[in-house]
């Protein structure tokens, strides 16, 4: 299993944000955590990349120990974070918020190649290179959140909310990349407040109330399940 996570506890002082969660994602795969905000989804990926230190439990990556490694050695080992409301350098431009992303990267010539295949599933980033990141619209944005995350080369992907705020028609538009970033080998490990578009792109789902996992199993089927349809799905 490319990514496990094991019975991970989080604390915010003394508050107990997740209360051991696990979770499982294999090559080319997508998980998905759904869930009411405040239940403990976005600490989770946050613990996963290392921006928040878990209180106990583990987390592996290909087998080794990850947990209490500096996020950026985390990036270096094959983990990208798109966060929660994108968070780019809006005075830069879209060229210079790619090349932020491949900051571990010391091959030029990789870089490039990275770069050229960035644009080549978002070719309106590469019309757009030249142009501060502020000025492109919300799923353009997004687009190049997503596009940043690949410049590091990762193994996985972590998505937090990349439909948050967009457009219906750019909804689709995103869901449309994250299957194609499985098609390309990407694992990818995906929060979305939209739980029925999230458990149609998934191959694994996991439910998550309260800081604990309440359900989980293959996404077709928490599609069908009562609790979910009630709870998430709007009947």
């Amino acid at each position: 299993m490319l990514l496990e996570v094991e019975n991970i506890r989080v604390h915010y002082d003394k508050v107990e944000a997740v209360k051991g969660i696990s979770l499982s994602a294999d090559k080319g795969m997508i998980s998905t955590l759904i869930g009411a905000n405040g239940a403990g989804k976005t600490t989770t990926l946050r613990a996963i990349s290392g921006l928040k230190k878990i209180t106990s439990g583990e987390i592996r990556l290909d087998g080794k120990r990850i947990d209490g490694t500096s996020p950026h050695k985390i990036v270096g080992m094959g983990i990208a974070h798109v966060p929660e409301g994108r968070r780019l350098f809006g005075l830069m431009t879209v060229r210079h918020n790619l090349i932020a992303g491949a900051y571990l990267q010391k091959d030029k010539k990789e870089i490039k190649k990275i770069m050229d295949e960035v644009f080549e599933h978002f070719p309106v980033l590469k019309e757009r290179q030249s142009q501060l990141a502020k000025t492109l619209s919300g799923g353009e944005q997004q687009m190049l959140a997503i596009g940043r995350a690949m410049m590091a080369n990762p193994k996985i992907i972590l998505m937090d909310e990349p439909s948050l705020g967009l457009a219906p028609i750019m909804v689709a538009e995103i869901a449309k990349i994250i299957v194609h970033c499985r098609e390309e080998g990407y694992t990818v490990v995906l929060i979305e407040q939209n739980a029925s578009l999230a458990l149609r792109l998934a191959d694994q789902g996991y439910v998550v109330e309260t800081g604990r996992i309440a359900l989980e199993g293959p996404a077709e089927k928490l599609l069908k399940n009562e609790h979910v349809k009630k709870a998430y799905l709007g009947g």
